[in-house]
């Protein structure tokens, strides 16, 4: 815990160091590029459980449901991949490499154990079609996020409690949609 905020945690930044944030996380829609959904937690991993979550808040705020997701690989959790099967959800995110160097690039290969869900995962993440798709979230995500940091003022955010980060991170999600769309519109 920070001790200058109770709510933050003490997570590694980019740079190798160690400092109070909160975690941002977004999800955008690939075909618009409209940032559809916003939650902001003090996890400092990815990986805990936050998928599901963000699909429900993108399907409240859409009226729509998620066919597929797309995530980036610090989200992969088995017990994501089952809940999403389950709900009808594909799911594209990159398995982890293998800790064992002779079994890296093996990892997507099917075991006898492999569930179902993790068997069409495997399958899906393997198939050219199905590395076409994840291209999309690099290219939707990360220009999102770049645009954010540098033109909307989600860098380094200075308030303290998750209600007050989480109002900054939807203010700016917002000045990002408005001004993606306006140019849109100016140029169409």
């Amino acid at each position: 815990a920070s001790t200058t905020d109770a709510e933050a945690r003490v997570m590694k930044m980019a740079n190798g160091g160690y400092n109070p944030a909160v975690n941002v996380q977004l999800a955008t829609d690939t075909a618009s590029r409209a940032i559809v959904g916003v939650e902001v937690s003090n996890q400092g991993s990815d990986s805990a459980g936050l998928s599901s979550p963000m699909r429900q808040q993108v399907e409240a705020r859409t009226g729509g449901q998620v066919q597929e997701h797309l995530l980036d690989g610090g989200y992969l959790k088995m017990q994501d991949i089952e809940h999403a099967h389950d709900q009808g959800v594909a799911l594209y995110v990159p398995p982890k490499p293998a800790r064992n160097r002779l079994k890296r690039g093996h990892e997507l290969e099917p075991k006898a154990a492999d569930s179902e869900a993790v068997r069409a995962w495997k399958q899906r993440m393997r198939s050219a079609e199905g590395q076409e798709i994840y291209k999309e979230r690099a290219a939707s995500s990360e220009t999102v996020n770049a645009d954010l940091r540098t033109w909307r003022g989600l860098s380094r955010i200075t308030v303290r409690g998750l209600a007050k980060a989480r109002c900054i991170a939807l203010w700016c999600a917002l000045a990002y949609n408005l001004m993606h769309f306006a140019a849109h519109l100016v140029g169409a």
